[in-house]
């Protein structure tokens, strides 16, 4: 069977996994709003690729396991859509891929590039990136825990520094199906500009090595004008995007152009989601980053703003939205 990543039209877009923010409400607003029909049938604009927010493989086998399933849940409009896990132990890798490829989705995805503390602790993360050894070992036995369906990686350009010379090569050996770079290292953080000149090696260091892997550049893209060139500029095959639909779940379909009145029915449809997917198992708190997100740039947003983030639940966002 040929794999999914085949058959997209380069370059191509892919959402990233952002934790509480690319959820399972927040994915289904971007896949209704933010894809269109042309008039041949064929689907334009949007993300080509949707990865769920990182879930931990550990914790996929552990007793609260129903309750991390939720952040696995999707709809069919987000495919093809990817899984994301994050775990250092090869065993549970194996078997948190196996219940992925049971629970349908099109892909799982490695993340070997999260620099949160309580992440590279575990020896996940980024912190994979000092040890090629286990990273290769993980990339083996999800593939082995996949049966049909494809594996990738995402991963930064290196720890301290760049070593994407010889970080890059390691990762190849295994065959992933793709892998997608954030361009800068985990010191870096999100404190500097990404690094698309280190993109742009990585492609050629995959062309040298006559892989079929597909590199997918990530870092500081705002929107889908930006992607295109930096796919030009580097060479990539595609482009993922996160904190650009932060607010504008439309971010990539060039013929939604929403009304202010439009924007705050999609910010009150998507609290709605957001409560009857997760009921109490997410804090409420958690959807308020997207009011800050949907509410800015015109006059009384700040006033609106604030009585948002007073709410509860989302019958009150809902009054507050009709009042304003």
């Amino acid at each position: 069977m040929v794999s999914f990543w085949r058959k997209l039209k380069k370059p191509f877009f892919v959402l990233a996994p952002m934790s509480d923010i690319t959820d399972a409400p927040f994915r289904a607003i971007i896949a209704k709003y933010g894809k269109f029909t042309r008039p041949d049938g064929t689907t334009g604009g949007g993300p080509d690729v949707i990865f769920t927010e990182f879930v931990s493989a550990d914790g996929l086998l552990s007793e609260g396991k129903e309750i991390l399933k939720k952040h696995l849940i999707f709809s069919e409009k987000e495919r093809p859509i990817m899984a994301q896990i994050f775990g250092a132990n090869p065993k549970n890798i194996k078997k948190a891929v196996q219940i992925i490829a049971e629970l349908g989705f099109d892909g799982v995805d490695i993340n070997m590039g999260c620099p949160d503390r309580k992440v590279c602790k575990q020896g996940a993360g980024a912190e994979l990136i000092k040890n090629f050894e286990l990273a290769g070992e993980i990339i083996r036995v999800a593939k082995e825990g996949a049966g049909k369906m494809p594996v990738s990686v995402k991963t930064r350009v290196g720890y301290n520094k760049n070593e994407i010379k010889t970080w890059l090569p390691a990762l190849l050996k295994e065959n992933p199906d793709a892998i997608t770079i954030h361009a800068r290292t985990k010191k870096e953080m999100s404190k500097v500009l990404a690094d698309w000149g280190a993109i742009a090696c990585a492609v050629e260091i995959r062309n040298d090595l006559k892989s079929k892997t597909l590199i997918i550049g990530n870092g500081d893209i705002k929107n889908g004008e930006e992607g295109l060139a930096r796919a030009k500029e580097t060479g990539c095959d595609g482009v993922m995007l996160g904190r650009g639909f932060f607010g504008k779940p439309w971010l990539l379909n060039e013929k939604f152009n929403p009304t202010l009145e439009q924007k705050l029915e999609i910010l009150s449809e998507h609290t709605k989601l957001f409560e009857e997917i997760f009921g109490s198992a997410k804090n409420f708190a958690v959807m308020k980053k997207h009011f800050k997100a949907y509410v800015s740039g015109w006059d009384g947003a700040k006033e609106l703003r604030t009585k948002l983030m007073e709410t509860k639940n989302a019958k009150e966002v809902e009054e507050i939205i009709k009042n304003f």
